[in-house]
């Protein structure tokens, strides 16, 4: 073989190594991309988590007998706060069993919200206002950090599907992530009564 097909050879050789080397570490910071919002999205429920408490013990003061209503918020907020995804091991199905216990979270800090109309003085206390206005805002913060780990997540998912970089993915394990999705009824609006 003459020297100019060698150094054709290992030109392309060279090419292709530095190519698998750019798209694997493109991938791995695609991916870590993904961890990263996965945890603002885990940070922003904490913090739900952590205002509930306080959110809870005011209303208690103003509502002694809705016992009920309360271990409510505090069993769904201890199934909540208990279940811990590992971003890396992400499936579809984690992420909807994970979706149902911050549900049942939701729907319970609901029916606490609703006790502020059966006790006019629980409406105008400051503190009662001011965990509401942090739980507001601690829930748009959720809805913020499930938008921004949706869209890491697609980048990731497009990353790892489109050609020729789907052959690296395949080759080093690098799989597809699952993204929030809206619950099933969520189009319609709910009925609110009084």
């Amino acid at each position: 073989m003459k020297k100019g097909g060698i150094i054709i050879i290992l030109a392309i050789l060279a090419i292709l190594v530095f190519w698998g080397i750019g798209g694997y570490n493109g991938l791995v910071s695609s991916q870590e991309s993904v961890n990263k919002s996965w945890a603002n999205v885990e940070n922003q429920y904490q913090r739900r988590a952590d205002l509930i408490p306080n959110l809870v013990e005011t209303v208690k003061g103003y509502a002694k007998h809705e016992s009920s209503t309360f271990e409510a918020v505090v069993n769904a907020r201890s199934k909540a706060t208990q279940m811990n995804i590992d971003p890396e091991n992400l499936t579809p199905e984690k992420l909807q069993e994970f979706q149902a216990t911050q549900g049942e979270l939701s729907n319970a800090l609901g029916r606490l919200l609703v006790l502020r109309e059966a006790y006019p003085d629980l409406k105008a206390n400051q503190n009662f206002i001011e965990l509401q206005a942090q739980l507001e805002g601690t829930e748009n913060r959720i809805t913020v950090a499930r938008d921004a780990f949706n869209e890491e997540a697609r980048k990731y998912n497009t990353e790892v599907r489109r050609f020729p970089k789907n052959m690296l993915a395949g080759l080093f394990g690098f799989e597809r992530k699952p993204t929030f999705a809206a619950e099933e009824g969520a189009e319609r609006a709910p009925e609110v009564r009084f």
